[in-house]
């Protein structure tokens, strides 16, 4: 098996799954499962909630609007706290914070505005540092050269969530009762803290933290503000696909019921690419790698607001999926180098604050546009901030290795990212060669 050399590390060509099957990632992904799929259904549901009352969907998408402030703030103030050798019972007050916030919004759904509002603010905070304690848990379960190949699994599982979520909450609020996906959301995250003590209490972090070297940790995360960056990018695309794809498809003249079927092709293409991405190593920097895959899924996205015709469509937004996968996990890739071992959730969950906050940045930009322009100019729009995003975190990186270089300072080598490079840690220049 030819093997090509990237920085210090071996580049394999054909690299396996087996590494990654266990009982415990078994266990692992039905809890991540209980823990995201409420994350997923939530804004879908509290339009569901209250669309029938009185301005329902514009106080649907306030409701909206406040569970997704919750997980920016919730998620880098609660995830900088957590201890990685016991980080359980911190992940699971989250989940219960969370199993409350949603059943308060069932419960209470037809009260004043401002009560579902807090309860949605909960929902979203309570747990918004799970999902990095979950991706730093799950990579100490398997071992460290099988890194990329966990990350792909997770995303895999992710975008399955994504796929099956939508349906779930319409079948639900429309043939049931709208309160039903929001008990449902509790539910899920009630089981998940549960099933946090069938997993190990959290993970070892290695001596090669910040401590040593007399850096705190904001010290230290800070220093990743490249990466947050491109990782603001990359859900901004998700952004543009979402909310504006049916107000595209009227301007088009069809039938604004293909957007369901259109994202769902998007994620299927997306849950395929995780799983290609991680049946290798692949050349270059990850900040290269980045930059090429967030081009490609801008030009994709591009071709969504061109083109006329649903199968076109249909076939860009594959591409665009196909990409965007790849992007992801070449950002929890970068993450991973940029970070020592015991700093790893804190970052992920600001990571998640800030896709967060790409998100909502390009969709109200979308929509402060759309009384102004056509849908696809509005797309483009999108697409030019999501470029603009991705080259001020392409210049991060190259200004971080610059000064590095120049102080001649080098960390230690962790070898728990060697098929992606050689990690520096503390921000040092990580990938050293194409």
């Amino acid at each position: 098996m030819g093997e090509a050399v990237v920085g210090a590390a071996p580049y394999r060509r054909g690299m396996s799954y087996r590494d990654v099957v266990s009982r415990r990632v078994l266990t692992w992904a039905l809890v991540a499962v209980g823990a995201r799929m409420p994350v997923a259904m939530a804004p879908l549901a509290l339009v569901f909630l209250v669309r029938e009352r009185p301005g329902g969907y514009a106080l649907g998408a306030a409701l909206a609007a406040a569970y997704v402030i919750g997980e920016i703030v919730g998620a880098p103030v609660l995830g900088m706290r957590l201890a990685p050798g016991r980080a359980r019972p911190q992940l699971a007050a989250g989940l219960v914070a969370g199993t409350a916030g949603f059943t308060g919004l069932a419960v209470f759904a037809g009260a004043p505005p401002a009560l579902p509002a807090a309860f949605a603010f909960l929902a979203g905070a309570g747990p918004a540092a799970v999902p990095g304690g979950l991706r730093a848990l799950l990579t100490s379960l398997v071992p460290r050269h099988a890194a990329a190949q966990a990350l792909s699994v997770e995303s895999m599982l992710t975008f399955g969530v994504w796929a099956v979520s939508p349906a779930a909450v319409t079948g639900l609020a429309l043939g049931a009762d709208p309160r039903l996906p929001l008990l449902l959301a509790a539910a899920l995250m009630a089981a998940a803290a549960l099933g946090l003590w069938l997993l190990p209490a959290g993970w070892a972090p290695e001596p090669d933290g910040p401590e040593g070297r007399g850096d705190s940790k904001l010290r230290v995360l800070a220093r990743a503000w490249p990466v947050y960056v491109t990782g603001a990018a990359g859900l901004s695309l998700l952004s543009l696909a979402e909310l504006v794809l049916p107000a595209l498809l009227e301007q088009r003249g069809i039938g604004v019921g293909w957007a369901g079927p259109l994202l769902t092709v998007m994620s299927v293409a997306s849950a395929a690419g995780a799983f290609g991405y991680g049946l290798r190593s692949w050349p270059g920097r990850l900040a290269t790698r980045s930059v090429v895959l967030m081009a490609g899924m801008s030009a994709a996205v591009c071709l969504v607001a061109l083109i006329p015709a649903a199968p076109g469509m249909a076939v860009a937004l594959a591409a665009a999926g196909l990409l965007q996968s790849g992007a992801m996990l070449t950002r929890n890739l970068s993450l991973r180098e940029a970070l020592p071992p015991h700093a790893l959730a804190a970052g992920y969950s600001v990571m998640y604050a800030a896709v967060g906050a790409g998100y909502a940045a390009t969709g109200s930009l979308a929509g402060a546009l759309l009384p102004f322009t056509t849908p696809s100019t509005a797309i483009l729009a999108g697409v030019a901030l999501t470029l603009s995003l991705t080259a001020v975190g392409w210049w991060g990186e190259i200004r971080a290795r610059g000064s590095a270089r120049g102080a001649g300072a080098a960390g230690p080598v962790r070898a728990g990212v060697a098929a992606e490079g050689a990690a520096v840690g503390g921000g040092g220049d990580a990938q050293r060669g194409l």
